[in-house]
């Protein structure tokens, strides 16, 4: 019999042996044939086989050891850098195992989970489920909740702010392309320079409001800017020099 301190010390060795095993089976399987032919034998008779030449192989194939190709999953919600719901995405298996699937960010892309989202989508075009924010929508309002717009008007002429004025700024200082009907400017004309708000719709499903700073405009301090302003001294000191 075996004394307790024994018993213990075997438990922990089968223990330890069972974490070690694998819970998936391996699904590869090695294909190969041997480099040298067995001559025929005679009906009845064993193959004679030479005790070393035959017990050489060529391998034909490997399949453990191919290339691991990605796994297709559906996305059930919107993932950054990869989609929103209903995508069809292909990652690597260990992203997918490791952190979609357990967190029930996607599904196998099995023909009844392609059926049900297409359905899904179906609907969705039909106006009978709610329309979901696409990733470079969501990606937009994220971006947005932390800007600020900046718009330079002229103090020489009379102006009032509008819609394409602000489209206008916000392409050219932010490179964001914002539709003008998609722009929301407080009721009261703006005229002059202060501090200011617009709400940017972003494909009519959600509203972000940015602040906006109306400022006295400044010409940019380009290269050519300052040679047309060299020019334009030269130009006008050789006149003061041809009047004298």
């Amino acid at each position: 019999m075996l004394g307790r301190g024994a018993a213990e010390g075997c438990g922990l060795l089968v223990r330890a042996a069972s974490r070690a095993l694998s819970l998936s089976h391996s699904r590869g399987t090695v294909v190969v044939e041997r480099w040298w032919q067995v001559p025929l034998s005679k009906e009845g008779q064993p193959p004679r086989l030479h005790p070393r030449r035959h017990r050489v192989y060529r391998l034909l194939e490997d399949t453990k050891h191919l290339p691991k190709k990605d796994l297709e999953l559906i996305l059930t919600q919107s993932v950054e850098n990869l989609g929103s719901r209903g995508d069809l995405v292909s990652v690597k298996k260990s992203v997918g195992r490791n952190k979609l699937l357990p967190q029930g960010l996607a599904v196998y892309a099995s023909p009844e989970n392609k059926k049900m989202f297409e359905e899904e989508k179906k609907l969705r075009q039909e106006g009978k489920l709610e329309v979901l924010q696409t990733q470079s929508g969501e990606k937009t309002v994220k971006f947005l909740k932390s800007c600020r717009l900046e718009v330079g008007m002229k103090n020489n002429v009379k102006w009032e702010l509008n819609n394409e004025i602000v489209a206008r700024h916000f392409f050219k200082n932010l490179r964001v392309f914002v539709p003008p009907h998609a722009l929301k400017l407080p009721e009261e004309p703006i005229t002059r320079w202060g501090e200011y708000w617009c709400d940017v719709t972003v494909n009519g499903l959600e509203t972000v409001r940015v602040p906006m700073s109306v400022v006295k405009f400044l010409r940019p301090k380009t290269k050519r800017y300052k040679h047309w302003l060299a020019q334009q001294q030269a130009q006008l000191a050789a006149r003061r020099e041809a009047l004298l």
